[in-house]
């Protein structure tokens, strides 16, 4: 394939990871960039749309006969999952028949609001930057919530009622799996090679020369301040981005068992495969 489509969103932890790759690297094969939020990105996988793309791993999972999931690249960790937010403290019973704001079906956030409260049902989907907003207005009485705003949600006099990561690290004993790279199978081999080694060469470049790379990153998060910017960026990179390892492999595929478990992923059999 001499073109790929690459999927990334305008997350800062995206723009720091693939700065150099986008702008600067010269691959052996042209580099056409799709820039979406991640929940438009997880629509562009489901219609085959992306060669390869950044997407939430719940999405992930509904995809493994025709995508692969790359090493490199990834949002997993610790301290960083989803918040479920409302205006005023609310027991999980009444949040389980509350109307609960998500960023997206696609999302993992999604995914672990229903494994947190299954007997949930009245989920609205709405962009992620909306929900706070949707909120403080009781349009909604909930929202799940993610990126940025878990360092902004005080600011507006919201309460958290649950820190969905913190659930899962203490239910699971392992990082949470936000979102990753994934490729298609029909990619050959050293593309994919090439793809993997060059996103890993990206993060240290970015990480060598912030000052350069901060510029890209506000062009797509010209909302954001460039002080929550870098909060963001030391929250959802670190040394999973650069390499899944043992134990990001071992929490993805937990959260697909569980998901499959809950028959929130169809057709999941053993994930064997599933990684490049």
């Amino acid at each position: 394939m001499k073109e790929i489509r690459l999927g990334i969103s305008p997350c800062p932890n995206d723009t720091f990871i693939f700065y150099h790759l986008l702008e600067k690297e010269r691959l052996p094969f042209k580099i056409t960039p799709v820039i979406k939020d991640v929940e438009e990105l997880n629509r562009l996988v489901l219609s085959n749309f992306l060669d390869v793309s950044k997407v939430s791993f719940a999405l992930a999972g509904k995809v493994l006969d025709r995508y692969v999931i790359l090493s490199a690249g990834a949002a997993l960790g610790r301290g960083c999952g989803p918040l479920i937010l409302a205006r005023n403290p609310m027991s999980k019973k009444d949040l389980a028949n509350a109307t609960i704001a998500i960023p997206g079906e696609n999302t993992t956030a999604a995914l672990l609001l229903r494994l947190y409260v299954p007997e949930a049902q009245k989920l609205v989907e709405m962009s992620f930057n909306e929900i706070t907003k949707a909120i403080c207005s009781r349009k909604v009485d909930a929202g799940c919530v993610i990126h940025e705003t878990r360092f902004t949600y005080k600011d507006l006099g919201l309460v958290m009622l649950q820190d969905l990561g913190d659930w899962w690290e203490e239910t699971t004993g392992m990082p949470i799996p936000l979102g990753g790279i994934i490729a298609k199978r029909s990619l050959h081999s050293d593309q994919l090679s090439i793809l993997q080694d060059s996103i890993r060469q990206s993060m240290v470049f970015a990480k060598k020369n912030y000052h350069e790379v901060s510029r890209f990153i506000g062009k797509f998060a010209q909302e954001i301040s460039p002080d929550v910017q870098k909060k963001h960026i030391d929250l959802y990179v670190n040394h999973y981005s650069y390499d899944l390892g043992t134990e990001g492999r071992q929490a993805i595929k937990s959260l697909f068992e569980r998901a499959a478990a809950s028959g929130l992923i169809a057709n999941y059999k053993n994930g064997k495969g599933m990684f490049f």
